[in-house]
């Protein structure tokens, strides 16, 4: 899982010396949105960016930093973190705090001044390939931002195994498995606990979008598609998405060949051990 991770940035840490202490800690940042907090007027306002970055991103930041203190998980990357409290779905404390550090972070690089539009290359081919027109795309995306049903996100995301929610573990894709994919997920939960690759999200908490849109949520994700996706980003983290899958492939076959080996080394010393049972029996 920690491939499908390392394909999104990361929140980056603080290290400080306790005082008194030869410990050395290690704190996550609150980073900053890549854009000036009005930059993304008039479609989201400075004062909805000053709540939902300055406050509750800010929040999850500083409490996750205070749920780690003293625990295994002080010196994890934050996606390490995600997947550890996760827990197979049964999820650690601090699970909600990491996992809203790591969406929300992930949310402001998905979207920039002037975005909007219509993708190109490979990832326009593949939204066609695998929705079957960019129009059909955008409305299913929307379809599952607007269906959440109370806080979550709607993800589009890279499927590069055959792992699924509902199912156990294949860990050996065909070519039909690695496809473009639009899942929702309640609260803070995010495709990485699923080992597939985020490419794009929205964030329908309502703390989101109230300032400027009220209860009109299917307004804010029309302006979110519209007006804001960057999918110069999207793409970006597609290119990464299909180097990390094909690099895990070629990892996990050189697995399979040593575990081939292995097993066929132990059946040779087994054929011989009953070899040499087999003699002395015989005399």
């Amino acid at each position: 899982m920690a491939a499908a991770a390392s394909s999104s940035m990361a929140t980056s840490r603080r290290f400080s010396r306790k005082a008194g202490s030869n410990l050395i800690t290690a704190n996550f940042e609150l980073k900053p949105p890549p854009y000036p907090l009005n930059a993304l007027e008039p479609h989201m306002s400075r004062e909805t960016l000053e709540y939902h970055w300055g406050k509750h991103h800010r929040a999850y930041v500083d409490n996750l930093n205070k749920q780690i203190v003293g625990t295994g998980l002080e010196g994890l990357s934050l996606e390490d973190t995600i997947i550890v409290t996760y827990n197979k779905g049964d999820m650690l404390p601090a699970f909600n705090n990491a996992a809203q550090a790591w969406n929300h972070e992930f949310f402001w690089e998905s979207i920039k001044p002037g975005g909007g539009g219509k993708p190109s290359g490979e990832l326009l081919d593949l939204i066609e390939r695998d929705f079957g027109s960019f129009e059909q795309f955008i409305q299913e995306f929307k379809s599952a931002a607007a269906t959440q049903f109370g806080s979550g996100w709607a993800w589009l995301a890279y499927k590069a195994n055959r792992l699924d929610m509902e199912n156990a573990v294949n860990p050996w894709p065909s070519d039909k498995d690695k496809k473009l994919v639009i899942v929702k997920s309640p609260n803070a939960v995010n495709p990485l606990v699923w080992d597939y690759f985020p490419l794009l999200t929205i964030d329908v908490w309502e703390h989101a979008y109230y300032l400027d849109f009220q209860n009109r949520r299917p307004d804010y994700i029309s302006m979110f598609m519209e007006k804001l996706v960057s999918w110069e980003a999207v793409s970006a983290r597609l290119e990464k998405a299909k180097a990390q899958a094909a690099e895990r492939e070629i990892e996990e076959e050189r697995r399979r060949k040593e575990e081939e080996e292995e097993q066929s080394d132990d059946d040779d010393v087994q054929l011989y051990l009953d070899s040499d049972t087999d003699d002395s029996d015989s005399e």
